[in-house]
């Protein structure tokens, strides 16, 4: 059977379809964002006081001075307390007001916010303060066990059903759930529906970026990775200006849902990937699709190599028992995850601080946004330019640094741990970028997706772990800093055990991946190691 890399190379490894189809599978990146919108921005603890009507019935022409005095404690500070009230009682308002109220207890008909910058938020709609603080962490991981699930199940999936139907099937998840997530009356609700979008989340940034990735070729293969990530980060801009005009959560889930639909009408035209097709010896469809491609960018499919991708030839499939079979690439893969978990550790843990920073909420994640451009479109150049390897180790040990130097700088200086926050959060995003090129370099075509997978699965459970890892905090502020700056460092150091894959075409069989050398290089090896041919003689 042809060698992929000579049909990319026949039919155009970066013609116009794969500009097309890569623009097409990373424009959702720009939308996904959005959905970290109920999450990011919100207070934590806005201003508030008991809602206490309940004496309006005794009293209907009270002031709302006189009625707080009457139905609130106050603090030691003088301030009226924000999470009790006094017991209700069913007096007249004289008697109130001679008597006193005396025995306190927990808010019983909710709340009453003021002095917000946002029109409703999670925290504000179902309450999650006082004694229901914590529910925000809860909100934040369930989201990222979501996303964890969709790549847990999705990457089987593509491996069984295609990489097209594994990228179309998670869009049209986000779409029905950005909306009822929007329409959820109550926190158990949202948690589910955003669940569910999470699992739709996790499916499609795995396999957009394999789909995207499958079909280019060795020169230009890196953009699959970089360039959903470049979608990205400009939607981290537009995501703050979004919420900064308009400062409703459910109007931005609605808003979501309504882009994203786009995305789910023109996704069911993005074609398979022919090299899935190949592996599943499904040979005439795949050299229908190749044909078309070829067609496509201009090009003439050779007759010779037509001929080469119908014949079939027996491959050894393997999935993870190639893994558990080899040691080297066992090396190679524990590797490569430890660094993606450590660095979604670090980057969300970042993130879901992006309102305790102490500068201005719509301003810190217009940088967290800005700053990570560069990263990308430099990190195209730096794959090619000084490689796979170095451009890893370089990026976690340098986000690692920033992050650490955090416990340098007083809390109070804001601009300072703001400064390093973004620092940290670029390199650390960069590495992501990194990494999603090197996993599907490392392994050989039967393992790919497998890998691919597992990896997504390990950098989202970083993802799930931090919003834990931030409530360590209560006990103290450097924990959860100290935790994952580490993680990032010595992520960065192992680096050193990874091969270099830069300008090599991917390893479809277990020896390539092994010796990690061309293909080329092993033909040749293989042809010298040969025994002679015995050659019958008649007598």
């Amino acid at each position: 059977m042809a060698d992929f890399g000579e049909i990319l190379r026949s039919i155009g490894d970066f013609g116009l379809f794969q500009k097309v189809t890569l623009f097409a599978l990373c424009f959702p990146n720009f939308i996904l964002p959005f959905h970290f919108a109920s999450v990011y921005f919100i207070e934590s603890d806005p201003e508030r006081h008991c809602n206490t009507d309940w004496i309006l019935s005794a009293g209907p022409n009270l002031t709302t001075e006189e009625q707080l005095n009457l139905t609130l404690p106050r603090e030691e500070d003088g301030s009226f307390s924000r999470c009790r009230m006094f017991v209700p009682v069913d007096w007249d308002i004289d008697a109130i007001r001679g008597y006193g109220l005396n025995e306190t207890t927990r808010c019983l008909n909710g709340w009453v916010y003021g002095n917000m910058i946002y029109k409703a938020t999670i925290v504000t709609d179902f309450d999650l303060v006082c004694e229901r603080a914590n529910f925000l962490e809860v909100a934040q991981t369930v989201f990222m066990a979501g996303i964890l699930l969709g790549c847990l199940l999705f990457g089987p999936f593509a491996e069984s059903f295609g990489r097209k139907r594994a990228s179309q099937i998670p869009v049209v998840l986000m779409v029905v759930f950005c909306v009822t997530t929007g329409l959820c009356p109550d926190f158990y609700t949202y948690l589910a529906s955003q669940f569910m979008a999470g699992l739709g989340y996790g499916g499609f940034r795995l396999n957009g970026i394999i789909l995207a990735t499958e079909w280019i070729g060795v020169s230009k293969r890196s953009w699959g990775a970089c360039l959903s990530q470049l979608f990205a980060a400009v939607g981290q801009v537009v995501l703050a200006g979004m919420i900064y005009l308009v400062r409703d959560w459910r109007l931005a889930q609605f808003l979501t849902a309504s882009l994203l639909a786009v995305v789910a009408i023109y996704i069911w035209f993005i074609p398979e990937s022919a090299r899935w097709l190949l592996d599943r010896d499904r040979i005439d469809e795949a050299k229908q699709l190749i044909t078309r491609v070829a067609t496509i960018n201009k090009r003439t499919v050779p007759d010779s190599l037509l001929v080469k991708i119908v014949e079939k030839e027996t491959k050894k499939k393997g999935g993870v028992i190639i893994l558990i079979q080899s040691p080297v690439l066992r090396k190679y893969f524990f590797t490569i995850i430890l660094a993606w978990f450590s660095l979604n550790v670090t980057y969300y843990c970042l993130s879901f601080n992006v309102g305790k920073l102490g500068l201005d909420v719509f301003l810190t994640q217009t940088i967290f946004g800005l700053t990570e451009l560069p990263a990308h479109i430099m990190s195209i150049w730096l794959l090619e330019a000084v490689g796979r390897k170095v451009s890893l180790m370089a990026t976690l040990l340098t986000g690692g640094l920033m992050c650490i130097l955090i416990l340098a700088v007083p809390q109070g200086n804001a601009v300072a741990v703001t400064a390093l926050a973004t620092a940290g959060r670029f390199f650390t995003n960069w590495a992501g970028s990194v990494c999603n090129v090197y996993v599907q370099e490392l392994f050989p075509t039967s393992f790919r997706q497998t890998a691919s997978g597992l990896g997504s699965i390990a950098s989202r459970a970083g993802g799930l772990l931090s919003p834990l890892l931030n409530m360590l905090a209560m006990y103290h502020w450097t924990i959860p800093i100290i935790v994952y700056s580490t993680l990032t460092l010595v992520s960065g150091a192992l680096g050193f055990l990874l091969p270099e894959t830069r300008r090599k075409e991917l390893p479809d069989s277990t020896d390539e991946a092994e010796s990690n050398r061309t293909k080329a290089t092993l033909k040749k090896q293989n042809k010298s190691n040969k025994p002679p041919e015995i050659r019958s003689t008649k007598l």
